[in-house]
């Protein structure tokens, strides 16, 4: 087991780089913090590169720490810690992980969620976390969606980015997969052809695409999709936050 107390180490400052985007891309690894997180990472199978821990991580955890592999864990000092965390309160422990190769083949088959552009990285956590948990088959992130590798949609996700396929592509494509593969693709927006969702079916196979905050799924996937749907406001309300419709959505079209 190593030890570093220093912050000027060069070991850390290579680590505190991974809180950019730039440099997350470059050195194909993330930052995550705290034990629950990393627990569900290793539990699995994620490529853990390093396990770093302060004492209140060794006394808390000692067990778990215990049972990992020696050559994997640094112990650092609170102000080590403290440089690398994002939290306001470090919960004594982060993980340098390596990340999955994004090259995945799509299995056409089950409910996948397609996000278009949202920015919001609470938005797009909390979809993944509720895709995992409606049972959906995968998320494909389109252009202009936020990093899933960013601390705000990490923590979010609370490791359901673990627990199914999250994948970086140009939904243009994918949509013109999932039409050939006869799978029907369904985008949000309320216009005339638009149906309320409670008119939608279950489908055992099929496509959600859900949009930007401000401005909704772009129009050129709005052309391609088989059918637009939209959730009837019922109050005064102007529109639901994305992330709430969409878990509305997904939940009706697994039922």
């Amino acid at each position: 087991m190593k030890e570093i107390l220093s912050t000027k180490n060069t070991t850390i400052k290579e680590f505190k780089k991974l809180h950019k985007k730039k440099y997350r891309e470059e050195k194909q690894q993330y930052i995550i913090e705290g034990f629950h997180l990393i627990e569900e990472a290793v539990r699995a199978g994620a490529k853990i590169e390093w396990i770093l821990f302060n004492q209140r991580g060794q006394s808390e955890w000692s067990v778990w720490l215990d049972q990992q592999p020696d050559e994997l864990l640094i112990y650092v000092s609170e102000e080590v810690l403290l440089s690398l965390s994002e939290l306001p309160t470090p919960q004594g422990m982060v993980a340098i992980v390596n990340m999955p190769d994004d090259e995945k083949n799509i299995e056409f088959s089950g409910g996948w969620l397609l996000l278009d552009n949202v920015q919001d990285p609470g938005n797009v956590g909390t979809m993944i976390r509720t895709a995992d948990a409606a049972g959906l088959a995968g998320v494909i992130l389109g252009e202009g969606t936020s990093d899933i590798y960013s601390t705000k949609v990490l923590r979010a996700m609370q490791g359901s980015n673990y627990h199914l396929p999250v994948i970086r592509k140009p939904l243009a494509d994918i949509i013109d997969s999932f039409k050939r593969e006869q799978i029907p693709v369904f985008g949000t927006e309320l216009n005339a052809e638009a149906v309320s969702y409670q008119k939608i079916g279950h489908n055992r196979d099929y496509a959600l695409i859900m949009g930007n905050e401000g401005q909704g799924v772009a129009a050129e996937f709005l052309e391609k999709t088989d059918q637009n749907i939209y959730i009837p406001i019922k109050g005064t309300a102007e529109s639901l936050n994305v992330a709430i419709a969409a878990g509305i959505l997904m939940y009706h079209l697994e039922q």
